[in-house]
């Protein structure tokens, strides 16, 4: 506990200091960590090559290993990441919806960081710049938490990143990792609500179960999706299996990739062979429904559990509904919140699945591969929340800051 205490303490230090900074100070920090990954690329493709052997000599799935592996154009990618934050607006210090009282008191509110910042996550260590760059850019220090499988490959990004920091004359506790990854120590951090002001998990449904279920500190849910795609009886087939294709195999490991499949009887004859053929030449077993196997014999049979398991591989489930209400009760009775799509050619049904559907992000005709900070123009995101309070969808740097009440007045006392 006197590790996770001092790692705290010296958070907040960094916190203090980084709420008086201003976005030029900011951006010459961001803009010298990326240089920084991009210099030492070397270290980082060592460090990581570590992690990656010892994931495949513990069999751990290829979707996995993959969002592992760092490569040299990940890193220039996690580098432009750093990049992007830079050259966005800074929502710190925006003051909104000052109103004047009866009384004269003028009362508004101004946007300040939420200040120390922990992140719990698993085996993507372009996490660890990712969540640095936004917590950073909205002037909050982090202290992270990765998976045993990227400890390597974290320690030295961590490594670069505070020492690019350092040069530039930042506090380079502002980004700090935790190295011991035991379970009795996360559980400790968990507790470490005397230092830090929120939680966010980011990884598979029982990680994010055991930091809800066991945090003091408040927790924001991110990550676990169980994406649909409906087809619907009026859809494009052409344009159905496309992006059935890109939604599941483009990268099968990742928390916006199509699970599972909902068809309409009446275009499952034509759709569901078309569908089957793509995704099984790609390697990908489906499980579907009694319907489905009749028209397509190399379905294998799904049981209930497939509806709600989000696989992270080369699996999807498939279900055939004879309405657009059966296949919006049936998202909603198995998804995660995260991402949905409808593939249809009706405007009203459009309409109907977008305001029907509980999810963080509703496509019609598109991806939900799409579902990221980047392509929804936030700049590297801290995760997808899908709960409901202070954030939903991509987080990216207005979910990191809260705002306070600031108050002028000309000597008014309350009667």
């Amino acid at each position: 506990m006197e590790y996770l205490e001092q790692l705290g303490c010296q958070a907040r230090q960094a916190a203090r200091i980084l709420n008086q900074l201003g976005q030029t100070e900011k951006n010459r920090g961001l803009l010298g960590a990326a240089d920084a990954l991009e210099g030492e690329a070397e270290s980082i493709l060592k460090a990581n090559e570590k992690d990656v052997v010892r994931a495949q000599e513990n069999g751990m799935k290829p979707s996995l290993v993959d969002r592992l592996k760092l490569t040299r154009e990940r890193i220039a990618g996690m580098a432009d990441g750093l990049r992007q934050v830079a050259g966005l607006p800074d929502p710190v210090g925006e003051v909104t919806s000052m109103k004047l009282r009866p009384n004269g008191l003028q009362i508004g509110e101004k946007r300040v960081p939420l200040g120390v910042v922990g992140i719990i996550y698993e085996s993507r260590p372009n996490v660890t710049s990712d969540a640095f760059a936004l917590c950073f850019k909205a002037g909050n220090a982090v202290i992270l938490r990765g998976g045993s499988d990227a400890i390597y490959s974290n320690q030295e990004i961590t490594k670069v990143l505070q020492k690019a920091l350092k040069e530039a004359g930042l506090p380079e506790t502002s980004v700090q990792l935790i190295e011991d990854t035991s379970r009795e120590t996360v559980r400790e951090f968990m507790r470490l609500n005397t230092y830090v002001d929120v939680l966010i998990p980011r990884g598979g449904a029982g990680l994010i179960k055991t930091v809800v279920e066991n945090s003091t500190v408040p927790v924001i849910e991110t990550g676990t999706g169980n994406c649909h795609i409906y087809v619907d009886e009026t859809a494009n087939i052409a344009m159905a299996v496309d992006i059935i294709d890109n939604a599941k195999t483009q990268r099968m490991g990742v928390c916006n990739a199509c699970e599972s499949l909902v068809i309409h009887k009446g275009i499952a004859k034509k759709v569901i062979p078309a569908i089957a053929e793509r995704l099984l030449e790609k390697g990908v077993e489906i499980r579907g429904d009694e319907p489905s196997r009749s028209i397509c014999s190399r379905i294998e049979e799904a049981s209930e559990e497939d509806y709600k398991t989000e696989y992270l591989d080369a699996v999807i489930s498939l279900k055939t509904v004879d309405s657009i209400d059966e296949a919006i009760e049936h998202i909603n009775r198995c998804n995660t919140g995260h991402s949905e799509a409808i593939i249809t050619k009706s405007y009203d049904n459009a309409l109907k699945f977008q305001n029907e559907i509980d999810a963080a992000a509703v496509y019609v005709n598109a991806s939900t591969r799409f579902t990221d900070g980047e392509q929804f123009g936030l700049g590297a995101e801290i995760g997808i929340s899908t709960q409901k309070l202070h954030a939903r969808g991509p987080m990216g740097l207005k979910a990191l800051t809260t705002v306070k009440y600031i108050i002028f007045g000309n000597g008014q006392i309350r009667p």
